[in-house]
């Protein structure tokens, strides 16, 4: 999306450069990680030995990287500061990630509102958990995160990338796939928000939650308030044109990640309890991640498609088992190898991938998020997530200082594919930008070259494992 006297090269926007290869992207892909920060999982980039020896040239540098190594702000150390260390991707404990541990590591200033962002420190842990558990980054001295950083230093890399949501992953795959987590439009404008996870029984989640099964609400006033967690606005899903297909791919039906489950025209429950039955889960909701890697090989790709892994390679703490990197890596290059899809052009060319974690994991960044006017600043915005873009025509190396929030990759769908940005009038309206300066499509398209990982798509078609979802949360 090229910025041309003031007009995005897409599909939409009214005009269509003369030179442009194509008018819009055919396809858009979603791929959502959890629950880490580019300070916790992206120390590597260009900077041996925690990244790859080869990744960087001389353009970008190392410090173009909004990726702090060092001085870790601490309040709980006799210092201030805090030197991080290493930790595996598959460790063995977590880092609480609910709205409570966002207030103690924001740490607002009482005048300004701002966070410090130095109380990581004081953010709970569970399971195996080292001395300072907060204030670890990834070690790649194996090469494990490899995959990742190819993808950030060969594409696009977001150094200003947000959760909307301050909380954890069931709000905030509500914020990924409409916009909001509010129950009600009504709601959303009055800045009433599910703030956190199921409780109560909770063995599901949504519309077919056992009675009993609660979620916690913020409002102005604070989290004063549980509902059932069954809501009813407009999606994503809901304002795409008729001739725009989706599909969400995730490993379970009742889980906090499946996001159409909590939407009930979407789900239409047969009860607490009970089932999503209605044609639009029936139709768009496929319960096997690799599911994907299906529908690319037999050029059956929808136009947008959210991708959710499971547990074993979600990069969630405590229960991933590594093969994060090799996952997203199988998705980009089964794109990059479908030659034969749309009429023997193949996805490459016609296709954007957004790769992104759905919130922080209690993992500590630097970065201060911006927090928004009342009603919607009581929530919004949380803190820092990774953002890799990956297209032919997104330029290697290309690092973006915009600052974006799940609802920038709203608006980029509806741009896309002609609804004007906003429509929502979610976190799509309130966002700044649409992640347009990730493309150019009047270049080239680039040729495909693939990531190499250890695992490929063979693997993950043929994995006879139990598909857990993305946490035991």
């Amino acid at each position: 999306m090229k910025l041309i006297a003031g007009t995005l090269l897409l599909v939409g926007a009214g005009t269509i450069g003369a030179f442009a290869q194509i008018p819009g992207f055919q396809h858009v892909v979603v791929i959502v990680q959890e629950n880490r920060t580019p300070d916790n999982l992206f120390q590597g980039l260009c900077v041996p030995p925690y990244g790859s020896a080869n990744l960087c040239s001389t353009s970008p540098a190392a410090s173009q990287y909004d990726i702090q190594t060092g001085n870790w702000l601490n309040k709980k150390s006799s210092t201030g500061v805090t030197q991080p260390s290493t930790v595996a991707l598959a460790n063995k404990y977590d880092l609480s990630h609910a709205h409570s541990a966002f207030t103690v590591m924001c740490d607002a200033d009482s005048v300004t509102g701002a966070c410090k962002m130095d109380g990581a420190g004081s953010v709970a842990c569970s399971g195996r958990c080292p001395t300072k558990p907060q204030f670890r980054f990834v070690d790649n001295s194996t090469g494990i995160l490899n995959p990742y950083l190819d993808l950030a230093t060969q594409y696009g890399w977001a150094n200003y990338m947000f959760q909307t949501n301050q909380g954890p992953s069931f709000p905030a795959h509500q914020f990924l796939f409409g916009g909001t987590s509010a129950p009600s439009a009504a709601d959303d404008a009055a800045g009433i928000f599910a703030s956190e996870n199921m409780s109560g029984v909770a063995k599901t989640a949504g519309c077919t939650a056992e009675a009993g099964t609660t979620v916690q609400l913020i409002d102005p006033a604070g989290e004063n308030s549980k509902i059932y967690p069954c809501f009813e606005h407009q999606t994503m899903a809901d304002v795409l044109p008729s001739t725009v297909t989706w599909r969400y791919y995730a490993p379970s039906a009742g889980s906090i990640w499946t996001a159409p489950n909590a939407i009930q025209h979407i789900c239409q429950s047969s009860g607490p309890g009970g089932q999503c039955m209605g044609p639009d889960w029936t139709g768009n909701v496929d319960l096997s991640p690799a599911d994907v890697l299906k529908d690319i090989g037999a050029c059956n790709l929808r136009s947008v498609s959210w991708v959710i892994p499971t547990g074993a390679n979600s990069d969630h703490a405590s229960v991933n088992d590594g093969g994060g990197p090799s996952w997203v890596a199988s998705i980009v290059n089964a794109i990059g190898a479908s030659a034969a899809c749309d009429n023997n052009g193949g996805y490459w060319q016609d296709t954007a991938i957004f790769i992104t974690w759905d919130d922080w994991g209690g993992w500590y960044d630097h970065e201060r998020p911006t927090i928004l006017a009342q009603p919607e600043g009581d929530y919004q915005y949380g803190f820092r997530v990774p953002l890799v873009v990956v297209s032919a025509y997104t330029a290697a190396g290309y690092i973006n200082n915009e600052r974006h929030d799940f609802g920038s990759i709203l608006r980029f769908i509806e741009h896309n594919f002609g609804i004007a940005e906003g429509a929502l009038n979610f976190a799509d309206a309130r966002a700044k930008n649409d992640l347009g300066g990730f493309f150019d499509l009047n270049l080239a398209p680039r040729t495909f070259q693939a990531i190499s990982a250890p695992k490929d798509a063979s693997f993950f078609l043929n994995d006879k494992r139990i598909a857990t979802d993305p946490d035991d949360e």
